[in-house]
Protein backbone atom coordinates (compact mmCIF):
# COMPACT_ATOMS: atom_id res chain seq x y z
CA UNK A 1 0.00 0.00 0.00
CA UNK A 2 1.34 3.43 -1.01
CA UNK A 3 0.10 6.27 1.19
CA UNK A 4 1.29 9.81 1.89
CA UNK A 5 0.12 12.77 3.99
CA UNK A 6 -0.31 15.96 1.97
CA UNK A 7 -0.58 19.31 3.84
CA UNK A 8 -3.32 21.85 3.21
CA UNK A 9 -2.52 25.51 3.96
CA UNK A 10 -4.28 28.75 4.73
CA UNK A 11 -3.31 32.02 3.05
CA UNK A 12 -0.48 32.51 5.55
CA UNK A 13 1.04 29.16 4.54
CA UNK A 14 0.16 27.72 7.90
CA UNK A 15 -0.97 24.09 7.83
CA UNK A 16 -4.66 23.75 8.66
CA UNK A 17 -5.32 20.17 7.57
CA UNK A 18 -3.86 17.10 5.86
CA UNK A 19 -5.12 14.98 3.01
CA UNK A 20 -4.27 11.32 2.42
CA UNK A 21 -3.21 10.21 -1.04
CA UNK A 22 -2.97 6.46 -1.59
CA UNK A 23 -2.61 3.65 -4.11
CA UNK A 24 -3.11 -0.03 -3.42
CA UNK A 25 -0.08 -1.52 -5.14
CA UNK A 26 2.54 -1.12 -7.85
CA UNK A 27 0.67 -1.48 -11.14
CA UNK A 28 3.99 -1.80 -12.99
CA UNK A 29 4.98 -4.81 -10.89
CA UNK A 30 1.47 -6.31 -10.84
CA UNK A 31 -0.45 -5.50 -14.06
CA UNK A 32 -3.37 -7.59 -12.81
CA UNK A 33 -4.12 -4.75 -10.41
CA UNK A 34 -5.37 -2.80 -13.42
CA UNK A 35 -8.00 -5.46 -14.00
CA UNK A 36 -10.37 -7.16 -11.63
CA UNK A 37 -7.94 -7.29 -8.72
CA UNK A 38 -7.93 -3.52 -8.30
CA UNK A 39 -11.27 -3.90 -6.52
CA UNK A 40 -9.92 -6.35 -3.94
CA UNK A 41 -10.68 -4.95 -0.51
CA UNK A 42 -12.61 -2.09 -2.08
CA UNK A 43 -14.81 -1.73 0.97
CA UNK A 44 -11.80 -0.69 3.06
CA UNK A 45 -11.01 3.00 3.35
CA UNK A 46 -7.25 2.99 2.94
CA UNK A 47 -6.70 6.38 4.54
CA UNK A 48 -8.41 5.26 7.72
CA UNK A 49 -5.92 2.41 7.99
CA UNK A 50 -3.06 4.93 7.86
CA UNK A 51 -4.65 7.10 10.57
CA UNK A 52 -5.26 4.11 12.80
CA UNK A 53 -1.68 2.87 12.31
CA UNK A 54 0.12 6.14 12.94
CA UNK A 55 -2.31 7.40 15.57
CA UNK A 56 -4.47 10.50 15.33
CA UNK A 57 -2.08 12.08 17.86
CA UNK A 58 0.42 12.51 15.02
CA UNK A 59 -1.74 15.35 13.72
CA UNK A 60 -2.20 18.39 16.02
CA UNK A 61 -5.64 18.59 17.65
CA UNK A 62 -6.86 21.53 15.59
CA UNK A 63 -6.10 19.90 12.23
CA UNK A 64 -8.59 17.92 10.16
CA UNK A 65 -7.69 14.96 7.94
CA UNK A 66 -9.26 14.58 4.50
CA UNK A 67 -9.82 10.89 3.73
CA UNK A 68 -10.63 9.96 0.10
CA UNK A 69 -13.29 7.33 -0.53
CA UNK A 70 -14.47 5.60 -3.68
CA UNK A 71 -18.01 4.93 -4.86
CA UNK A 72 -17.67 1.57 -3.09
CA UNK A 73 -15.72 2.39 0.06
CA UNK A 74 -18.08 5.24 0.91
CA UNK A 75 -20.38 2.49 2.26
CA UNK A 76 -17.67 1.03 4.52
CA UNK A 77 -18.06 0.77 8.28
CA UNK A 78 -15.70 3.66 8.99
CA UNK A 79 -16.13 3.53 12.75
CA UNK A 80 -14.94 -0.08 12.73
CA UNK A 81 -11.85 0.81 10.69
CA UNK A 82 -10.77 3.90 12.60
CA UNK A 83 -11.32 5.08 16.16
CA UNK A 84 -10.40 8.72 15.47
CA UNK A 85 -13.01 11.33 16.49
CA UNK A 86 -15.51 11.88 13.70
CA UNK A 87 -15.14 15.64 13.82
CA UNK A 88 -11.46 15.33 12.89
CA UNK A 89 -12.24 13.44 9.67
CA UNK A 90 -13.44 14.87 6.37
CA UNK A 91 -14.74 12.24 3.95
CA UNK A 92 -13.54 13.22 0.48
CA UNK A 93 -15.71 12.01 -2.43
CA UNK A 94 -15.26 12.51 -6.16
CA UNK A 95 -17.27 12.27 -9.37
CA UNK A 96 -17.57 8.47 -9.07
CA UNK A 97 -20.10 9.08 -6.29
CA UNK A 98 -23.09 9.82 -8.48
CA UNK A 99 -25.94 12.20 -7.52
CA UNK A 100 -28.44 9.37 -6.97
CA UNK A 101 -30.72 8.63 -4.01
CA UNK A 102 -28.47 5.76 -2.87
CA UNK A 103 -25.40 7.95 -2.48
CA UNK A 104 -27.26 10.96 -1.15
CA UNK A 105 -28.75 8.83 1.64
CA UNK A 106 -25.31 7.49 2.50
CA UNK A 107 -23.77 10.97 2.60
CA UNK A 108 -26.54 12.14 4.89
CA UNK A 109 -25.85 9.18 7.19
CA UNK A 110 -22.17 10.12 7.40
CA UNK A 111 -23.03 13.73 8.23
CA UNK A 112 -25.45 12.56 10.90
CA UNK A 113 -22.58 10.62 12.51
CA UNK A 114 -20.48 13.76 12.76
CA UNK A 115 -18.22 13.35 9.73
CA UNK A 116 -17.60 16.35 7.50
CA UNK A 117 -17.78 15.99 3.72
CA UNK A 118 -15.76 17.33 0.79
CA UNK A 119 -15.95 16.87 -2.97
CA UNK A 120 -13.36 17.02 -5.75
CA UNK A 121 -12.91 16.16 -9.43
CA UNK A 122 -16.18 17.55 -10.71
CA UNK A 123 -16.23 19.57 -13.92
CA UNK A 124 -18.14 22.78 -14.51
CA UNK A 125 -20.55 20.85 -16.72
CA UNK A 126 -21.44 18.66 -13.72
CA UNK A 127 -22.02 21.44 -11.20
CA UNK A 128 -25.77 21.60 -11.78
CA UNK A 129 -26.20 17.83 -11.96
CA UNK A 130 -24.43 17.39 -8.61
CA UNK A 131 -26.52 20.03 -6.85
CA UNK A 132 -28.04 17.64 -4.28
CA UNK A 133 -24.62 16.17 -3.49
CA UNK A 134 -22.86 19.53 -3.28
CA UNK A 135 -25.53 20.82 -0.89
CA UNK A 136 -24.29 18.26 1.66
CA UNK A 137 -20.64 19.29 1.38
CA UNK A 138 -18.56 21.27 3.85
CA UNK A 139 -15.66 21.70 1.39
CA UNK A 140 -15.24 21.78 -2.38
CA UNK A 141 -11.84 21.31 -4.05
CA UNK A 142 -11.26 23.13 -7.33
CA UNK A 143 -8.32 22.02 -9.47
CA UNK A 144 -6.30 25.07 -10.44
CA UNK A 145 -4.92 23.32 -13.54
CA UNK A 146 -8.15 21.84 -14.87
CA UNK A 147 -10.77 24.51 -14.18
CA UNK A 148 -11.15 28.26 -14.72
CA UNK A 149 -10.78 28.33 -10.98
CA UNK A 150 -11.80 31.90 -10.17
CA UNK A 151 -15.00 31.53 -12.20
CA UNK A 152 -15.75 28.22 -10.46
CA UNK A 153 -15.09 29.85 -7.10
CA UNK A 154 -17.60 32.63 -7.82
CA UNK A 155 -20.20 30.03 -8.79
CA UNK A 156 -19.77 28.19 -5.51
CA UNK A 157 -19.83 31.40 -3.49
CA UNK A 158 -23.10 32.42 -5.12
CA UNK A 159 -24.85 29.05 -5.15
CA UNK A 160 -23.36 27.43 -1.99
CA UNK A 161 -22.21 30.25 0.31
CA UNK A 162 -21.69 27.92 3.30
CA UNK A 163 -19.19 25.68 1.50
CA UNK A 164 -15.49 26.32 2.06
CA UNK A 165 -13.79 26.51 -1.34
CA UNK A 166 -10.28 25.04 -1.60
CA UNK A 167 -7.75 25.58 -4.39
CA UNK A 168 -5.80 22.49 -5.42
CA UNK A 169 -2.82 21.52 -7.59
CA UNK A 170 -0.87 24.75 -7.06
CA UNK A 171 2.72 24.23 -8.14
CA UNK A 172 4.32 27.70 -7.86
CA UNK A 173 4.42 30.45 -5.28
CA UNK A 174 3.34 32.93 -7.96
CA UNK A 175 0.09 31.04 -8.56
CA UNK A 176 -0.50 30.78 -4.83
CA UNK A 177 0.00 34.53 -4.39
CA UNK A 178 -2.38 35.24 -7.27
CA UNK A 179 -5.12 33.00 -5.85
CA UNK A 180 -4.57 34.42 -2.39
CA UNK A 181 -4.93 37.96 -3.76
CA UNK A 182 -8.19 37.10 -5.52
CA UNK A 183 -9.59 35.95 -2.16
CA UNK A 184 -12.33 33.52 -1.27
CA UNK A 185 -10.27 30.34 -0.83
CA UNK A 186 -10.23 28.57 2.52
CA UNK A 187 -7.41 26.07 1.87
CA UNK A 188 -4.60 25.71 -0.64
CA UNK A 189 -2.98 22.45 -1.77
CA UNK A 190 0.08 21.84 -3.93
CA UNK A 191 3.87 21.76 -4.07
CA UNK A 192 4.24 25.56 -4.03
CA UNK A 193 5.47 25.66 -0.43
CA UNK A 194 8.47 23.45 -1.22
CA UNK A 195 10.02 25.80 -3.77
CA UNK A 196 12.46 28.59 -2.82
CA UNK A 197 10.89 31.97 -2.08
CA UNK A 198 12.46 35.43 -2.27
CA UNK A 199 10.41 37.22 0.38
CA UNK A 200 8.46 36.49 3.52
CA UNK A 201 11.09 34.34 5.22
CA UNK A 202 9.85 31.72 7.64
CA UNK A 203 12.03 31.08 10.65
CA UNK A 204 12.68 27.40 11.23
CA UNK A 205 11.00 26.59 14.56
CA UNK A 206 12.90 23.83 16.39
CA UNK A 207 11.34 21.07 18.47
CA UNK A 208 11.31 21.90 22.16
CA UNK A 209 12.10 18.34 23.14
CA UNK A 210 15.49 18.58 21.48
CA UNK A 211 16.41 21.69 23.45
CA UNK A 212 15.45 20.09 26.74
CA UNK A 213 17.28 16.87 25.92
CA UNK A 214 20.35 18.76 24.77
CA UNK A 215 20.48 20.67 28.04
CA UNK A 216 20.30 17.40 29.95
CA UNK A 217 22.97 15.81 27.80
CA UNK A 218 25.60 18.53 27.62
CA UNK A 219 25.37 19.63 31.24
CA UNK A 220 26.56 16.24 32.45
CA UNK A 221 30.23 16.34 33.41
CA UNK A 222 31.32 13.88 30.73
CA UNK A 223 28.67 13.86 28.03
CA UNK A 224 29.19 12.02 24.77
CA UNK A 225 29.72 14.14 21.68
CA UNK A 226 28.01 11.54 19.52
CA UNK A 227 24.88 11.59 21.68
CA UNK A 228 24.66 15.39 21.52
CA UNK A 229 25.16 15.30 17.75
CA UNK A 230 22.34 12.79 17.34
CA UNK A 231 19.91 15.01 19.25
CA UNK A 232 20.97 18.11 17.31
CA UNK A 233 20.29 16.15 14.10
CA UNK A 234 16.57 16.07 14.92
CA UNK A 235 16.31 19.82 14.52
CA UNK A 236 16.93 21.68 11.27
CA UNK A 237 17.66 25.09 12.79
CA UNK A 238 20.19 23.79 15.32
CA UNK A 239 21.90 21.67 12.65
CA UNK A 240 22.35 24.66 10.35
CA UNK A 241 23.59 26.85 13.17
CA UNK A 242 26.12 24.26 14.40
CA UNK A 243 27.55 23.58 10.95
CA UNK A 244 27.87 27.27 10.18
CA UNK A 245 29.84 27.82 13.37
CA UNK A 246 32.09 24.78 12.97
CA UNK A 247 32.83 25.46 9.33
CA UNK A 248 34.07 28.94 10.22
CA UNK A 249 36.73 27.18 12.28
CA UNK A 250 37.92 24.90 9.50
CA UNK A 251 40.14 25.60 6.52
CA UNK A 252 39.24 23.96 3.20
CA UNK A 253 37.45 21.16 5.01
CA UNK A 254 33.73 20.56 4.56
CA UNK A 255 31.85 18.86 7.39
CA UNK A 256 30.08 15.72 6.24
CA UNK A 257 28.25 14.56 9.40
CA UNK A 258 26.99 16.11 12.63
CA UNK A 259 29.20 13.82 14.70
CA UNK A 260 32.16 15.16 12.74
CA UNK A 261 31.05 18.71 13.52
CA UNK A 262 30.63 17.95 17.25
CA UNK A 263 34.07 16.37 17.38
CA UNK A 264 35.61 19.40 15.67
CA UNK A 265 34.05 21.70 18.24
CA UNK A 266 34.83 19.63 21.30
CA UNK A 267 32.99 19.23 24.60
CA UNK A 268 33.67 22.63 26.11
CA UNK A 269 32.69 24.75 23.11
CA UNK A 270 29.76 22.52 22.19
CA UNK A 271 28.34 22.83 25.71
CA UNK A 272 28.76 26.60 25.62
CA UNK A 273 27.07 26.92 22.24
CA UNK A 274 24.14 24.64 23.13
CA UNK A 275 23.42 26.40 26.42
CA UNK A 276 23.39 29.79 24.68
CA UNK A 277 21.21 28.62 21.78
CA UNK A 278 18.76 26.64 23.87
CA UNK A 279 17.99 29.35 26.43
CA UNK A 280 16.94 31.75 23.66
CA UNK A 281 14.82 29.25 21.78
CA UNK A 282 13.31 26.90 24.32
CA UNK A 283 9.90 28.55 24.08
CA UNK A 284 9.76 28.67 20.31
CA UNK A 285 6.55 27.74 18.51
CA UNK A 286 5.90 24.23 17.28
CA UNK A 287 7.59 23.30 14.03
CA UNK A 288 6.11 24.59 10.79
CA UNK A 289 5.49 22.37 7.79
CA UNK A 290 8.91 23.00 6.26
CA UNK A 291 10.57 21.76 9.43
CA UNK A 292 8.24 18.75 9.54
CA UNK A 293 9.00 18.01 5.89
CA UNK A 294 12.73 18.27 6.54
CA UNK A 295 12.60 15.85 9.46
CA UNK A 296 10.39 13.34 7.68
CA UNK A 297 12.61 13.38 4.60
CA UNK A 298 15.67 12.84 6.76
CA UNK A 299 14.27 9.85 8.61
CA UNK A 300 12.56 8.38 5.53
CA UNK A 301 15.86 8.54 3.62
CA UNK A 302 17.67 6.92 6.54
CA UNK A 303 15.12 4.08 6.70
CA UNK A 304 15.48 3.53 2.94
CA UNK A 305 19.24 3.01 3.24
CA UNK A 306 19.18 -0.83 3.42
CA UNK A 307 16.85 -1.05 0.41
CA UNK A 308 19.38 0.83 -1.69
CA UNK A 309 22.40 -1.05 -0.35
CA UNK A 310 23.56 2.00 1.62
CA UNK A 311 23.60 0.74 5.20
CA UNK A 312 26.93 2.50 5.76
CA UNK A 313 25.50 5.84 4.58
CA UNK A 314 22.65 6.36 7.06
CA UNK A 315 24.13 9.52 8.57
CA UNK A 316 24.73 11.05 5.15
CA UNK A 317 21.19 10.15 4.05
CA UNK A 318 19.71 11.70 7.18
CA UNK A 319 21.68 14.91 6.62
CA UNK A 320 20.69 14.93 2.94
CA UNK A 321 17.01 14.75 3.82
CA UNK A 322 17.37 17.34 6.56
CA UNK A 323 19.03 19.82 4.19
CA UNK A 324 16.84 19.08 1.17
CA UNK A 325 14.75 22.14 2.08
CA UNK A 326 17.72 24.35 2.92
CA UNK A 327 17.00 26.49 -0.15
CA UNK A 328 13.49 27.13 1.16
CA UNK A 329 14.70 27.87 4.69
CA UNK A 330 17.48 30.26 3.65
CA UNK A 331 15.64 31.58 0.55
CA UNK A 332 18.66 30.95 -1.66
CA UNK A 333 19.48 28.55 -4.51
CA UNK A 334 20.55 25.19 -3.11
CA UNK A 335 24.18 25.55 -4.19
CA UNK A 336 24.47 28.94 -2.48
CA UNK A 337 22.60 27.71 0.60
CA UNK A 338 24.92 24.71 0.99
CA UNK A 339 27.95 26.96 0.82
CA UNK A 340 26.76 28.69 3.96
CA UNK A 341 26.97 25.44 5.92
CA UNK A 342 29.73 23.88 3.79
CA UNK A 343 28.05 20.54 3.28
CA UNK A 344 30.50 18.41 1.38
CA UNK A 345 30.84 15.23 -0.64
CA UNK A 346 27.97 12.96 -1.57
CA UNK A 347 25.32 14.96 0.28
CA UNK A 348 26.19 18.08 -1.67
CA UNK A 349 26.34 16.15 -4.94
CA UNK A 350 22.83 14.76 -4.43
CA UNK A 351 21.28 18.08 -3.40
CA UNK A 352 22.92 20.33 -5.99
CA UNK A 353 23.17 18.21 -9.11
CA UNK A 354 20.94 15.21 -8.33
CA UNK A 355 23.82 12.82 -8.97
CA UNK A 356 25.81 10.30 -6.96
CA UNK A 357 24.85 7.26 -4.93
CA UNK A 358 22.52 9.17 -2.59
CA UNK A 359 20.50 10.88 -5.33
CA UNK A 360 18.12 7.97 -6.12
CA UNK A 361 17.04 7.90 -2.48
CA UNK A 362 16.35 11.63 -2.47
CA UNK A 363 14.31 11.35 -5.64
CA UNK A 364 12.25 8.49 -4.20
CA UNK A 365 11.59 10.49 -1.02
CA UNK A 366 10.40 13.50 -3.01
CA UNK A 367 8.20 11.49 -5.35
CA UNK A 368 6.68 9.52 -2.48
CA UNK A 369 5.84 12.53 -0.32
CA UNK A 370 4.14 14.15 -3.34
CA UNK A 371 2.10 10.96 -3.92
CA UNK A 372 3.41 10.75 -7.49
CA UNK A 373 2.56 7.06 -7.59
CA UNK A 374 3.29 6.39 -11.29
CA UNK A 375 6.86 7.64 -10.83
CA UNK A 376 7.26 5.83 -7.50
CA UNK A 377 6.12 2.60 -9.13
CA UNK A 378 8.48 3.10 -12.08
CA UNK A 379 11.43 3.60 -9.73
CA UNK A 380 10.47 0.53 -7.70
CA UNK A 381 10.40 -1.53 -10.88
CA UNK A 382 13.81 -0.29 -12.04
CA UNK A 383 15.33 -0.88 -8.60
CA UNK A 384 13.64 -4.30 -8.31
CA UNK A 385 12.09 -3.33 -4.99
CA UNK A 386 8.71 -4.25 -3.52
CA UNK A 387 6.10 -1.73 -2.39
CA UNK A 388 5.91 -3.05 1.17
CA UNK A 389 9.39 -2.16 2.50
CA UNK A 390 9.23 1.36 1.05
CA UNK A 391 5.76 1.95 2.44
CA UNK A 392 6.92 0.59 5.81
CA UNK A 393 9.87 3.01 5.79
CA UNK A 394 7.52 5.94 5.24
CA UNK A 395 5.22 4.75 8.01
CA UNK A 396 8.17 4.34 10.38
CA UNK A 397 9.25 7.90 9.65
CA UNK A 398 5.74 9.14 10.53
CA UNK A 399 5.79 7.18 13.77
CA UNK A 400 9.27 8.51 14.58
CA UNK A 401 8.03 12.06 14.03
CA UNK A 402 4.96 11.29 16.12
CA UNK A 403 7.15 10.33 19.07
CA UNK A 404 9.09 13.59 18.79
CA UNK A 405 5.84 15.53 18.57
CA UNK A 406 4.20 13.80 21.54
CA UNK A 407 7.25 14.21 23.77
CA UNK A 408 7.56 17.90 22.84
CA UNK A 409 4.04 18.84 23.96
Amino acid sequence: MLMALIPLFDENIAVQAYSIFSQKDNFFLDPMMLGTRQNDGATNVEGLELIESMGIETIPDDKEIFVPVTNVSVFADMEEQCSAPHERLVILVDNTVSPTDLYIRRLKELKAKGYKLAIRKISIDDFAKYKDVINLMDYAFLNNQKLPIDMAKLYFKRMYPKIKVCAGNIDTMEIFESLKKSGGYHLFEGSFYRVPVTKGAHEVAPLKVNYIKLLNVVNNDDFKLAEAADVIGRDTALTISLLKMVNRMTVNSGITTLRHAAAMLGQKELRKWINTAVVDKLYADKPNEVTRLSLLRAKFAEYLAPLYGLRNKTEELFLMGLFSVLDVILEKPMEEALKMVMVAGEVREALVSGTGILAPVLDMVRQYEAANWPEVCRQLLLAKMEVGPVSDAYMKSLLWYRELHLISE
